[in-house]
């Protein structure tokens, strides 16, 4: 990465306080039993995610489903027996804890290789019925998960185990009270806009009718939060029946390209693209094709601020570590790097803003993003 993507990362972000870890200092560990509480045990398998998604040394996932076994016989006794479950079944290097508490227990097998997952297993079900005795260990449910699934870029997009991505700060109620306010603030402010456009909508809708032929709206399919895909809605800005292997094809060389070259002219845009109507350069050229995704907005497949929702033609290019923009957070209209950085952008630096906006989003930054928005079109219009 440049030195100018790094000013970029750096210069356009608000002061955010710090992600504070010294408070669970006395709360690692679930009663002195050895492994980790569900917190910090999700944050911790989300830290050896995102390491194995730079080195592409892959991880094994162990979860233990103990509900009904926890239901069933005193909770001191049970955990006792599976604090010894996990002394014996896994390395010092090896991270244990509760993924879901008093009901999944998971051990993240690090710097691990897919040959040696059967030995893996075969030493947890032994152990599972010398910890807790045959008649327990029958009811305790193991499955288990390989990341990443296939290694870097081999076998195109696929999704992979959402358990992976727990979203370890978004558990707390100041983090889900920011959420509701920030839906409010979604179907208040869509709501309000679409009111306000309805006369441009208007002009828009007449200007596409008369100038070429074809629906006023145009709907696609892209990916939103969590790989789920959904219709996405834009003004018309293209000839109908036009062949999309120009932008597939121009899509992958721009990741490909990954830190090496900024986009042309916008990240996901061709320059002179002849696929586009005069009219739809225009529209383009000033965001006013994007209004109807305030549709999108309203329905809650979108949201005001947020990552660019990808086509799924582009996720088959995209690295392991490019996955966390579209698992992470929702898609959005207007985001960092729609307004900080636009054209001037590599691919990588693009993902990288959109993964800083999701780790230090709030609805202060939010709101300044999307007060930032219009200058940033006006910039880029002229």
């Amino acid at each position: 990465m440049g030195e100018h993507e790094q000013t970029l990362l750096l210069k356009h972000q608000p002061h955010l306080p710090k992600i504070d870890h010294d408070h669970r200092k006395d709360h690692v560990f679930d009663d002195n039993f050895g492994f980790y509480t569900e917190s910090y045990f999700r944050e911790m398998l989300d830290m050896e995610r995102k390491r194995t998604e730079r080195s592409q040394k892959p991880i094994m996932l162990v979860m233990l489903d103990v509900a009904e076994i926890m239901s069933a016989n005193p909770r001191k006794k049970i955990v006792e027996d599976l604090s010894s479950l996990l002394t014996m079944s896994a390395r010092g290097i090896d991270i244990k804890g509760w993924y879901r508490f008093n009901h999944s227990i998971g051990i993240i097998y690090t710097e691990t290789s897919t040959p040696g997952e059967e030995s893996i297993l075969k030493k947890i079900h032994v152990n599972l019925g010398l910890a807790l005795g045959s008649e327990p260990a029958e009811k305790v449910i193991v499955t288990y998960a390989i990341f990443p699934e296939n290694g870097d870029n081999s076998g195109g997009w696929h999704m992979d185990d959402i358990r992976f991505y727990p979203s370890p700060y978004n558990h707390s109620a100041k983090a889900k009270a920011s959420l509701i306010l920030k839906r409010a603030m979604d179907v208040l402010g869509s709501s309000a806009l679409l009111l306000l456009c309805l006369p441009i909508f208007a002009i828009i809708a007449a200007a596409i009718k008369l100038t070429s032929k074809g629906p006023v709206f145009f709907t696609q399919t892209r990916i939103g939060r969590g790989g789920e895909p959904f219709k996405f809605i834009k003004f018309r800005s293209m000839k109908v029946g036009n062949d999309s292997s120009i932008h597939k094809e121009y899509v992958k060389k721009l990741i490909e390209s990954g830190d090496a070259a900024p986009a042309a002219d916008g990240v996901y845009k061709i320059v002179n693209d002849p696929r586009v109507n005069p009219l739809g350069k225009f529209l383009r050229k000033t965001s006013l094709d994007e209004l109807p995704q305030f549709f999108n907005v309203l329905k809650g497949d979108m949201t005001l601020v947020g990552p660019r929702p990808p086509i799924p033609y582009e996720l088959e290019n995209y690295r392991t570590w490019h996955r966390r923009r579209v698992l992470e957070a929702k898609p959005g209209i207007t985001g960092f790097w729609q307004v900080a950085g636009r054209s001037t952008t590599t691919f990588d630096t693009m993902v990288r803003m959109d993964l800083q906006y999701v780790m230090r989003r709030s609805l202060w930054w939010d709101i300044t993003l999307i007060f930032r928005t219009p200058l940033a079109v006006l910039k880029g219009a002229y």
